[in-house]
């Protein structure tokens, strides 16, 4: 594909952003099963540890099959955006074996012992303990404010040294919205660093990087793969030089890098995002709707009701509500675990964006580790019911929630 011919539909950008010409004109991109890479001669080598080519010298540095993922994941997030000048953004991904890898790679290339890390309620459980057990262990403390008033925020900036804002939105599992816009825009009045978990939305429904935003992380393991068959992270920046530099380094130096296969079944996932999102989505409004009128359901996190608090948020910055959402059990903890015992074809699991509908319960599931207390003040109570709505018949799903919820 030539230099002149540009992509216009994020589908052809899925399928094609990483070209054609792969080895042995193989249509599909290979898996390169290699740990090493040879080289011709001592000088081919010398220029490749100097820093051309570094993903063919050792898989842990680098690999050609990471490479296509990286590079199909880079235009998505880049799709159609622009930098300062006018010219088409271009960011650098690196692709990790896992989410958590990508994210302790994201903080540890940007934060030391000494810095403060500020970030907002309802977050992923894993998120959760790597600030308060891993970084606070590295002497990197953690601040947690409710984001989504900007007073609040402003005060907790101009009261405390900020190095980095760490923004999950939809955050997990209360689908809270935080504005990106207006926490960028506050943040790099201050000279702070933003990163955005956009993990839930994907680049499908939400582009961070619009706003200005510094990284941007996904758990590929999600949406981006999308059939629950491979784990995997990538950590994106608009920084080209320092994402090569000192954040490569972070990368290998903690050894969270990704396998060939993994990296293969994200790139073939990938492939068919827009068509997995819309029917996401169009299944989770149904959801949605279904569950806000049922007698055993308090209320319904879901930011395409009008009753949500962050509707106009998600509004704001989303193409569309989105596939998550949680709702509440009126008899909390043990209506809870009845309605995820008595689901038939719903699966019961942790974890999220696979093609199959998924529910889970955080207060004994991935929230567990998760103090009682602080659970509780971030919204996450004991009969709260995560659900990522999957791409089954609209009706067989609505069937199943109906038998399971039963009398609760």
């Amino acid at each position: 594909m030539s230099e002149e011919f540009s992509l216009t539909g994020i589908s052809s950008v899925a399928l094609h952003a990483a070209g054609n010409g792969h080895a042995e004109y193989a249509h599909i991109p290979p898996i390169y099963a290699t740990s090493t890479f040879t080289f011709e001669t001592a000088q081919q080598g010398m220029e490749r540890f100097a820093g051309k080519e570094k993903e063919n010298i050792y898989s842990r540095w680098g690999n050609p099959t990471f490479k296509v993922a990286e590079q199909t994941i880079a235009a998505l997030e880049a799709f159609r955006l622009k930098d300062g000048d006018g010219a088409p953004l271009r960011l650098k991904a690196l692709l990790h074996a896992s989410g958590q890898a990508a994210m302790t790679t994201m903080f540890m290339s940007n934060l030391q012992a000494g810095d403060t890390l500020l970030s907002h309620f309802s977050l992923y459980g894993g998120t959760y303990e790597l600030m308060h057990k891993v970084l606070d262990a590295a002497g990197i403390k953690t601040l947690i404010v409710d984001m989504r008033d900007l007073g609040l925020l402003e005060e907790a900036i101009r009261n405390n040294k900020i190095k980095l804002i760490h923004i999950e939105t939809p955050a997990n599992p209360t689908i809270q919205c935080v504005d990106i816009e207006a926490v960028t825009a506050l943040a790099k009045s201050h000279g702070i660093i933003v990163t955005v978990d956009n993990t839930f939305a994907t680049p499908y429904l939400q582009q961070p990087f619009r706003y200005g935003v510094d990284f941007v992380y996904h758990s590929t393991t999600k949406f981006l793969n999308g059939h629950g068959s491979a784990i995997g992270g990538v950590l994106l920046g608009r920084d080209i030089e320092l994402m090569k530099t000192r954040v490569w380094k972070w990368h290998v130096l903690i050894g969270g890098s990704a396998n060939p296969f993994d990296a293969f079944l994200l790139t073939q996932g990938m492939k068919t995002l827009e068509v997995r999102m819309d029917r996401h989505c169009s299944n989770a409004e149904k959801v949605a709707g279904f569950l806000s009128t049922h007698p055993a359901v308090a209320h319904v996190n879901y930011t395409g009701l009008a009753d949500h608090p962050d509707h106009a948020t998600a509004k704001k910055q989303m193409s569309h509500w989105g596939p998550m959402m949680s709702f509440e059990l009126k008899g909390g903890l043990e209506a809870g675990k009845k309605f995820i015992d008595r689901l038939q074809m719903c699966v019961r699991a942790v974890s999220l964006g696979t093609v199959d509908t998924l529910l889970s319960h955080p207060a004994s599931m991935t929230h567990y580790s998760v103090p009682r207390d602080e659970r509780i003040r971030f919204g996450i109570t004991d009969g709260l019911i995560r659900m990522s709505v999957g791409i089954e018949y609209i009706d067989d799903i609505l069937n199943d929630l109906d038998a399971a919820l039963g009398s609760n």
